[in-house]
């Protein structure tokens, strides 16, 4: 019993009543996150949703340690990795390479990096395209190899901000079955933002809805949906269309105020 208490007490991102406040113009300062109380587990897949500029960026942020909280604590379990909407490749290194700089900051041995990288390629089912240019992929194998350059980086924690956002439809929901795998495969906390609600049902474990700025936590789904999920799932649109409903309000109280 104390073994499981334990584990339950266990957290991979601890945030404790985190606010972030920046200075505006004229003096004025803009509150972008208010008192933010939230665990990860490790191993936990949760999405975070809310209107544009409710501090979910922030938020992340925070957690990558780019930035530090106005108050409250950010702890988080080993080193995070942080995978942005665009894949920010290096163009003038192939696939292969983009990898092996990840490993080189993460300290592995030169001698040890190609076979490593060429390991993570294959995890993101990119085997073979080592030596490849970032011109000669696609938008989908750009975030894979992406993905490969984060997993490098080997923290328990991976952030990731609207990754999917500027792929097509189709190779989108690749893309949510590819990182289900993954994440699966490597036992990774994923910290994922999104716009999009059928996608943050169709990938958590939990999703977390924020208020309109200053960003607060005002709602948690535990999505309890047996996998395999797609987005077309009736149960992924029945949850996902409740959570619209919340979605909806804040942004129409924002409005108002």
């Amino acid at each position: 019993m104390l073994e499981a208490s334990i584990r339950q007490e266990r957290a991979a991102v601890t945030i404790d009543g985190v606010s972030k406040v920046y200075g505006g113009s004229k003096g004025r300062r803009v509150a972008a996150l208010d008192t933010i109380d939230l665990k990860v587990a490790p191993g936990e897949f949760v999405c975070l949703l809310g209107a544009s500029g409710c501090g979910k960026s922030t938020l992340l942020n925070l957690i990558a340690g780019l930035d530090r909280p106005t108050s409250g604590t950010v702890t988080v379990e080993g080193r995070p990795a942080l995978m942005f909407q665009e894949a920010a490749l290096f163009p003038w290194l192939t696939a292969g390479k983009n990898v092996q700089l990840a490993l080189k900051y993460a300290g592995v041995p030169r001698a040890d990096r190609a076979a490593r990288a060429d390991e993570l390629l294959e995890l993101v089912r990119l085997a073979g395209t080592a030596n490849r240019r970032v011109h000669e992929l696609s938008g989908g194998q750009r975030q894979r190899v992406a993905l490969a350059r984060a997993l490098a980086q080997d923290g328990h924690v991976l952030l990731m901000d609207e990754p999917f956002a500027a792929l097509d439809a189709i190779t989108r929901d690749v893309m949510h079955d590819e990182l289900t795998r993954v994440w699966k495969r490597t036992g990774n906390s994923v910290v994922f933002v999104t716009h999009n609600v059928r996608e943050a049902v169709r990938l958590g474990q939990r999703v977390v809805l924020l208020s309109s700025r200053p960003g607060r936590v005002i709602r948690e789904w535990a999505v309890e949906i047996p996998g395999p999920r797609t987005i077309e799932h009736p149960e992924v649109a029945a949850l996902a269309a409740e959570i619209t409903v919340q979605l909806r309000e804040e942004i129409a109280k924002h409005a108002r105020a």
